[in-house]
């Protein structure tokens, strides 16, 4: 064969080069490099289907007589004389094919000159099992249907570098059948979950990527401009002001699963532009969001990776039912973060806080309420392992939840925790306007002293709240951290087709 196939360490911009004059060299021979007149009849995964129901005896009769067309890319090829062995994926699978002269005829010379590893290939023809017992094809027509210019990595050490991978996704899939697998199951959940959905009554919907106002969520925003009304927007930080303005115009039960964008830090954790659902449910309160948010998971991991229990970077994670709950203090008391005493004091809690570590100047600013969430994100947070639903937030960094009516400093909120990671947030929402505008004024005045992560006073909101909301409870749930945690993903950018990148050098 060609000097393109064989494992000889040559320039990169070389190995383009020559492929790109025998594209040349083709369309002068009559050979179109780019196709589009061969389809497949049957996936690789539908041919290995047929062949396992046959034996090596049984096949070497019907095979004869059943004729399949595949289509994929040519991932290995070896040439020895008048025989050639190739390996050809698709979206479902590999197989072995085999190009014989005493088959293919003149078209044998047409296949040598023509086929590269990397191609995009047409074939059709016979199934039957080789000597060493693997399910192959015999191929009686062959055509390539898109030259590849340049060179796939090479097979034994694959793509291995994470910045390769990440930014060129494409190359990413081909190589790594893993990848593709976990992609696959992205598509399982979702679907799964929007299924889930929809047989429990929830209506789904699409509301504004692009907002007036910065609202929904603590969150920097990224912000444009739109030309002919010459005024900023703000790409969405969430959705929930919007959707709760579907349970004032009475559509029922809501969600709605999509992007949102926040101008924060990239890790492992966090990629600016993510996938969440949020859904809303009327005469719902927070508690009869754990039930079923408990239950939804729970059935989640089962059908996803048939078990309620699935292990995470070599880790154990128990979904099965009944999941934890405790309150945020509950939970620093637990850890030993704190005793109960000191966290009624603030002059105690900032004692230790200092001692773990947080930054002397910026908690002299904070209340104690804030104090108390700094610890919690430091302290507690990578902690909970096992599903864990933290509730009894301060209403102080809750702006858009409910009050609880026994203590008003708190909110009928929670945040559910899974390795050590936020999954969801959810409350009975706030329909009262008073108490929403108090809110909102208090966001605007966080904002004007600096705070960057406030959301803005939404007037419309809250005249929407005037007409009256029924009470409901809402949620929203990471669809890339769930993800991560069902594939074994240790980072978000395993989870995300195009996560975002610097710019490449």
């Amino acid at each position: 064969m060609n000097a393109d196939n064989n494992p000889v360490q040559i320039d990169e911009n070389e190995i383009i080069k020559r492929k790109k004059q025998k594209i040349e060299q083709l369309k002068s021979e009559g050979v179109h490099p780019y196709a589009n007149n061969m389809k497949p009849s049957h996936s690789i995964e539908d041919v290995l289907a047929y062949a396992s129901k046959f034996s090596k005896e049984e096949l070497e009769q019907t095979g004869k007589e059943d004729k399949f067309a595949i289509a994929g890319r040519l991932m290995l090829l070896r040439v020895m004389g008048k025989l050639a062995f190739a390996r050809i994926k698709d979206e479902t699978g590999s197989i072995q094919v085999v190009f014989a002269k005493n088959f293919l005829g003149d078209d044998f010379q047409v296949f040598k000159k023509s086929f590269d590893v990397g191609d995009i290939v047409w074939v059709k023809g016979e199934v039957f099992i080789t000597r060493t017992g693997e399910h192959s094809v015999l191929a009686l027509e062959t055509q390539v249907l898109t030259k590849s210019v340049r060179p796939l990595p090479e097979k034994f050490h694959g793509l291995t570098d994470v910045e390769l991978r990440y930014r060129q996704r494409y190359l990413d899939l081909i190589m790594n059948d893993d990848v593709r697998k976990t992609f696959r199951k992205r598509v399982q959940i979702i679907n799964f979950i929007r299924n889930y959905m929809n047989d429990a009554g929830f209506l789904e919907v699409e509301t504004p990527m692009m907002h007036p106002l910065v609202s929904g969520a603590a969150a920097k925003p990224f912000i444009t401009h739109h030309n002919t009304l010459d005024m900023d927007l703000y790409l969405r930080i969430a959705p929930e002001c919007y959707l709760k303005r579907l349970l004032v115009g009475g559509m029922g039960k809501v969600y709605e699963i999509n992007r949102n964008f926040r101008n924060e830090g990239m890790d492992v954790k966090h990629n600016p532009e993510f996938t969440m659902m949020e859904f809303y449910w009327p005469y719902a309160t927070y508690e009869d969001q754990m039930d079923f948010t408990e239950k939804m998971i729970s059935s989640l991991s089962k059908d996803v990776c048939g078990d309620e229990k699935v292990v995470y970077q070599e880790r154990e994670i128990d979904f099965s039912a009944p999941w934890k709950r405790m309150t945020i203090e509950e939970s620093l008391i637990n850890a030993g973060v704190c005793t109960s005493l000191q966290l009624e004091d603030r002059d105690e809690l900032f004692k230790v806080a200092l001692e773990k570590g947080l930054d002397k100047e910026a908690l002299e600013k904070m209340s104690r309420f804030k104090i108390i969430m700094e610890l919690f994100d430091k302290c507690v947070e990578e902690t909970l392992w096992d599903p864990t639903f933290i509730t009894k937030y301060p209403t102080e960094v809750s702006p858009l939840s409910r009050r609880n009516d026994e203590n008003p400093e708190y909110s009928d909120r929670y945040e559910l925790f899974i390795a050590g990671r936020e999954i969801a947030n959810a409350f009975s929402e706030l329909n009262d306007p008073a108490q929403q505008y108090e809110s909102f004024l208090s966001q605007v005045e966080a904002k004007t002293e600096g705070d960057d992560e406030a959301v803005d006073m939404d007037a419309d909101y809250i005249r929407a709240l005037e007409y009256g909301m029924p009470p409901a409870a809402g949620q929203g749930i990471g669809i890339d951290r769930l993800v991560m945690l069902l594939t074994d993903s240790p980072s978000i950018r395993d989870v995300i087709l195009f996560p975002q990148m610097r710019p490449e050098k």
